[in-house]
C-alpha cells in the first residue's frame, strides 16, 4: 500500500541514528504490548493482515504516536474487526461479555517455550518453475495497490539484478486479503545510483527480498 508508513529513500525526516542505545522497551507498558501481540491474536488475523491494519493508521497518527502506541491501535482494531469485543467495549474500559476463566500461571522458561511454539514457516511447495535465475536483469513494478505490499517505493520500476532464488514463499499482498498463494521468492540486487540518483559513482548495494509478480524482464 502506498502510504505515510513506507518511508524508504525519503527526505526531510533526518538522519538515522544507528549508534541509538539498543534498548528492548522504553516502559513497562510497551513489554506488556509486546507480550500481548506475542497471542495469538485475533481469529482469522494473519501477520500480513495486522501489517495492513497498521498501514491505515492515519498519517499523523502514524508519525506522532509511539512504536507499541501503533500496535495498541492496530491489535484493537484487528480485535474489534474479528468480533472479540466492540468499539463501545473500548471505550467504557469494561467487556459486556461474561469473564474468561483465567488460565494456568505459566513461568519464564514456559513462556520462551510457547513463544518459540508460535514461530510460522512461510515456504511452500509450488507446481510451477521459477521465472528468472540468477544473473537474469529484471525491472520491478511500477505501480504500487491500495492493498498492502512489500515492494518498497523507492524501488519501483527499478533495474536490478537476481542473485539467488529462495524458493517459494507465501505472497504477503495475497495473504492480507486470506488468500494463500504461493510465489517464487528471490533476491533482488540494485545499485544504489539506480534507486537514487545522487548515489551516482558510490559503490553501494541495496538487496532486497522480492516475489515473483513484483518482477519483469528488463
Amino acid at each position: 500500500m502506498d502510504g505515510i508508513h513506507d518511508l524508504g529513500g525519503k527526505q526531510g525526516y533526518g538522519p538515522v541514528d544507528a549508534d541509538e542505545e539498543e534498548v528492548a522497551f522504553h516502559a513497562p507498558w510497551e513489554a506488556r504490548m509486546w507480550a500481548i501481540s506475542r497471542n495469538r491474536g485475533a481469529p482469522g488475523c494473519t501477520i500480513d493482515w495486522w501489517r495492513h491494519v497498521r498501514e491505515l493508521i492515519d498519517p499523523a497518527d502514524y508519525l506522532t504516536r509511539a512504536y507499541f502506541d501503533q500496535w495498541i491501535q492496530t491489535e484493537l482494531a484487528v480485535h474489534i474487526d474479528a468480533g472479540v469485543f466492540t468499539l463501545a467495549e473500548v471505550i467504557a474500559g469494561k467487556s459486556s461479555t461474561d469473564r474468561v476463566p483465567e488460565g494456568p500461571g505459566i513461568d519464564r522458561a514456559g513462556a520462551l517455550e510457547a513463544d518459540r511454539a508460535l514461530a510460522t514457516r512461510f515456504d511452500r511447495d509450488v507446481n510451477k518453475a521459477p521465472a528468472f535465475e540468477p544473473g537474469d536483469r529484471v525491472r520491478t513494478a511500477r505501480f504500487g495497490h491500495s492493498h498492502h505490499t512489500r515492494l518498497p517505493e523507492y524501488a519501483r520500476d527499478r533495474t536490478g539484478e537476481i542473485l539467488a532464488h529462495r524458493g517459494a514463499h507465501l505472497f504477503p499482498d495475497a495473504g492480507a486479503r486470506g488468500i494463500h498463494e504461493p510465489q517464487h521468492l528471490y533476491t533482488v540486487g540494485f545499485d544504489g545510483a539506480e534507486l537514487w540518483p545522487e548515489a551516482e559513482g558510490r559503490r553501494d548495494r541495496v538487496y532486497l527480498d522480492l516475489w515473483e509478480s513484483y518482477l519483469g524482464p528488463a
